[in-house]
């Protein structure tokens, strides 16, 4: 694994207005809340990983904050500007989302889909420019996919292609980078990769917040931790000094151990079996006579035998 890269631009945004601000936020669909008087406070230049249970509301506080939900009360500022009283071009220029299974047209070249992510950017007085094309080359250069631009996204293998659409993203050009489960059905190296280049876009000084199932990656890769469970924030910090066994406990019902990783002690988590001294919790029924007399008293005859 490698240090997190860090840039001046980061660490000076850092000291400015926050990149992600969101108050008593509540969102849900009729008759049933999902997110409820959730508040954050996030840094330019970092990035936050949302963990919790399935269910618990990550998404849709994802897509409240993209302003592809409307909330039921509450606000969100990204980069000081207040979302929801933005127009939905005027939001795009601020907040990205990458969804978690997003869907491509089809034969699409890698380029073709890089330049969607200027589309926010163009309009009747402004048609494609040198300066969206600058944008696009940026972006496959920082995700390493320049020498892709010009197969097609469906005959790439799943990182390749997650790695595209993070070119995308960062084509859109916004302050605030939003990732829903970016490393989902990738291998360990490929989720490696993503993760890697994740912290690569934080240090530009971009506000990035990814859903993470993996409670450990989110540790190691994450300046913040933001626990969710019933569409509650119930714990949010340093990765150090939020992950620990009672965390894990009341996330998942799951006893685990935490451990530190060599080099930067991030927290790693090592759930326990559910075993006693070596054995299964509940013992098997005792066996019955025919189970334990040999196979070849026990077996049905076969048809040569009969």
């Amino acid at each position: 694994m490698h240090d997190h890269p860090t840039t001046a631009a980061a660490t000076d945004a850092r000291d400015t207005v926050p990149g992600l601000e969101v108050r008593a936020l509540h969102a849900g669909y009729p008759g049933r809340p999902v997110v409820q008087d959730v508040d954050l406070t996030l840094p330019a230049g970092q990035v936050a990983a949302i963990v919790g249970p399935n269910g618990c509301g990550k998404s849709t506080l994802l897509r409240a904050i993209a302003r592809l939900h409307r909330p039921e009360s509450g606000t969100v500022h990204a980069d000081g500007a207040d979302i929801w009283s933005l127009g939905r071009r005027q939001a795009a220029h601020r907040v990205a989302l990458l969804p978690q299974s997003p869907r491509a047209p089809e034969a699409v070249t890698v380029a073709g889909l890089v330049r969607y992510g200027r589309h926010p950017h163009q309009g009747l007085l402004r048609q494609w420019s040198r300066e969206d094309e600058q944008a696009v080359r940026d972006a496959l250069e920082a995700t390493g996919t320049a020498d892709l631009a010009a197969e097609r996204l469906d005959r790439l293998s799943g990182g390749q292609r997650q790695r595209c659409w993070l070119a995308m993203v960062l084509a859109q050009h916004t302050p605030v980078v939003l990732l829903d489960e970016p490393t989902s059905a990738l291998d360990l190296g490929h989720a490696v990769d993503v993760l890697e280049l994740v912290r690569e876009v934080a240090a530009t000084g971009r506000t990035v917040v990814m859903v993470q199932h993996d409670l450990a990656a989110a540790a190691r890769y994450a300046d913040t931790v933001i626990a969710m469970k019933n569409g509650r924030v119930i714990a949010q910090g340093v990765p150090r000094d939020t992950v620990d066994e009672a965390l894990v406990k009341e996330l998942y019902a799951l006893d685990a151990d935490i451990l530190q990783a060599p080099g930067d002690a991030s927290p790693v988590v090592v759930p326990r079996a559910r075993r006693k001294d070596g054995q299964p919790a509940s013992e098997p029924p005792s066996p019955s006579p025919a189970d334990s007399a040999p196979p070849s008293l026990t077996a049905a005859p076969s048809a040569a035998t009969e």
